[in-house]
């Protein structure tokens, strides 16, 4: 039984032939072909060549030549079939089941390209017929030359035809319409030509079989400029590229390809020289497209139109294709600009200007970046916080773990840059957090303590409140409400704070706290009275500036805690990522902004 040509294909796609033959000869690279010595005769000196491009090996000194299949047929004695089965476990795919069906569909598929090819040959010659010389003259003006013309096969539909009677004559009436080239009139009941009065751009799959049509039309009309074949049962416009049957042979000269947006912006770049490009057929990009791109390249380039529509597809195409990257595959962005399409500036700034600006490229994710940098105020904290969370949301989405981790620390960074009073220093000094306050009274007490490295902000803080309120119990009896709202990071420092304030709410006089706090608490409130220089610079104050003093101290505690949790949550959703870890996340950083 016959294996379908599409299931062939896609173990060829799959499977490189030096990546089989090298299974059994030691192959050397040489220019754009392997060699090595022929495992069909004896040889001292290398004349077995591989091609990857063109698919085949050849051999020199026994005249040996074929595909994939061939080599194993030939070098492990197998039959066709048992070949198949075997390249097509290495493909990763699961072997093939016959059916009447699939005897049937492969009948239906060689019809079918058959009636493109009668079609593509026909009106390929109505271009060049002296009839229809406007739509050469249209061609030639948007500087096509001809041989590119004849590499494309490109076609013209005259208006009146009767191409539709001529299929008749070898094809059935349901074998034409399952094409898509033809619709029924309901009033006059006659079938018309799809693609009448516009030029077609002969759409192939990659075996380079034409299944599909993309039409441009060449006069002003109210008509749109741009109609694409419908989908049929060998045709989806999710799956296919226009010229990847062309560009996919340059494979092994480098690891780009452009893709553009239109069938003309494929024919004006591959004209000029660069001609790995393709075009997607009439869709949005799809995950299957740039799963099939990598087959063949793994950088591939999206080069859109530099208006501003044009950009918002490129950012819908880029978050939408945003989780499938990985360190072997990424994706490219070049924008076109002053509202420009690659046609126009290829014709503006020729191949050298279209590489220059091919070379300023952007990664997909600086791309994303940049544009939503763009659209918001820097200066709106509503706006900075809600382009955060859509930034960390898109790095959670990528499916590589691995890559998952250093594409959210880039944008931590970055956002840390651009937010520098929201984040924190890796090595905990706080150096980059500053707020001004009409009290300096904190920078004086910092200060006082730089010679004390064995102190964190947050114990001077700590220590601080603390001298305070145990030689200021009226002012602390009015604060405690703060006193029970705040957690001291240090187990004694918060066992003494919860001391002083439960014996203030049973109401206690100043004498029976002392002694009580003096006898169980001896050795931290001489700790407290040794390292808190609080005390100089409170001397002199009256209960009024104290008080001021002591809420600032709250509020810096609370902020260097705030600080810690955020460094953790950071830390933490970069290992592992959680959800309630990002709100909570964002909770905080909201709160020191309000602050």
């Amino acid at each position: 039984m016959k294996y379908p040509k599409e299931y062939l294909d896609e173990i060829k796609l799959r499977l490189k032939v030096s990546q089989v033959v090298g299974k059994t000869v030691q192959l050397k690279k040489r220019g754009k072909e392997f060699i090595g010595l022929s495992p069909f005769k004896n040889e001292k000196s290398p004349s077995f060549t591989v091609n990857d491009e063109k698919e085949f090996y050849h051999c020199f000194s026994s005249g040996e030549h074929g595909n994939i299949f061939d080599f194993l047929m030939k070098t492990k004695s197998m039959g066709f079939g048992e070949a198949v089965r075997s390249l097509a476990a290495d493909a990763g795919m699961q072997p093939y089941r016959f059916s009447n069906f699939d005897q049937k569909k492969d009948l239906r598929f060689q019809t079918y390209k058959n009636i493109f090819l009668d079609y593509s040959s026909y009106f390929h010659h109505q271009l060049l017929n002296a009839n229809n010389k406007e739509a050469l003259e249209y061609l030639l003006k948007r500087r096509l030359e001809k041989k590119t013309i004849e590499e494309f096969q490109l076609g013209y539909v005259p208006w009146q035809n009767n191409f539709h009677a001529e299929l008749l004559k070898k094809y059935s009436e349901e074998e034409i319409n399952s094409t898509g080239l033809y619709y029924k009139n309901d009033k006059t009941g006659k079938f018309v030509d799809r693609f009448n009065s516009r030029v077609i751009f002969p759409i192939n799959n990659i075996s380079g079989d034409t299944i599909a049509f993309g039409g441009r039309i060449i006069r002003e009309s109210k008509l749109a400029k741009y109609i694409n074949s419908p989908e049929t049962e060998f045709y989806k416009k999710g799956n296919m590229f226009f010229n990847l049957d062309k560009a996919k042979d340059l494979r092994s000269e480098t690891d780009e390809v452009l893709i553009v947006e239109g069938y003309m912006d494929v024919v004006s770049v591959y004209s000029s020289g660069v001609k790995n490009v393709v075009a997607n057929s009439g869709t949005a990009l799809t995950e299957r497209q740039i799963s099939l791109i990598w087959k063949f390249f793994s950088n591939p380039i999206i080069c859109l139109d530099g208006d501003e529509s044009g950009q918002k597809a490129a950012l819908r195409i880029a978050e939408k294709l945003f989780p499938l990257i990985n360190e072997k595959n990424k994706i490219y962005f070049s924008i076109m600009p002053d509202g420009s399409d690659p046609d126009d500036y290829i014709k503006q700034k020729g191949k050298d200007g279209l590489i220059d600006l091919l070379n300023k490229k952007e990664i997909i994710q600086s791309f994303i970046w940049d544009y939503h940098l763009s659209k918001i105020d820097q200066n709106n904290p509503y706006e900075v916080s809600k382009f955060e969370k859509e930034i960390k949301n898109l790095s959670y989405s990528i499916q590589d773990e691995t890559l998952k981790k250093y594409v959210l620390e880039d944008f931590l960074e970055k956002l840390k840059k651009l937010t520098p009073n929201q984040s924190l220093r890796r090595d905990y000094k706080y150096n980059s957090y500053k707020k001004k306050r009409d009290y300096q009274i904190l920078k004086e007490t910092k200060l006082l303590h730089q010679k004390r490295k064995d102190l964190s902000k947050i114990q001077i803080i700590e220590f601080s409140i603390l001298f305070i309120i145990l030689n200021y119990l009226e002012i602390a009896s009015k604060k405690l409400e703060d006193l029970s709202d705040i957690e001291f990071l240090a187990e004694k420092n918060e066992s003494l704070k919860k001391e002083i304030t439960s014996n203030l709410i049973e109401g206690n006089d100043k004498e029976a706290i002392n002694a009580k706090i003096n006898t169980d608490y001896d050795k931290i409130i001489r700790e407290i009275n040794e390292n808190s220089n609080i005390q100089i610079i409170i001397k002199n104050k009256n209960d009024e500036e104290v008080s001021i003093l002591l809420d600032e101290l709250f509020k810096d505690h609370k902020e260097q805690t705030n600080l810690r949790k955020i460094e953790s949550l950071e830390q933490k959703l970069i290992n592992n990522l959680d959800e309630s870890s990002y709100s909570e996340l964002l909770k905080l950083k909201s709160q020191l902004n309000r602050e």
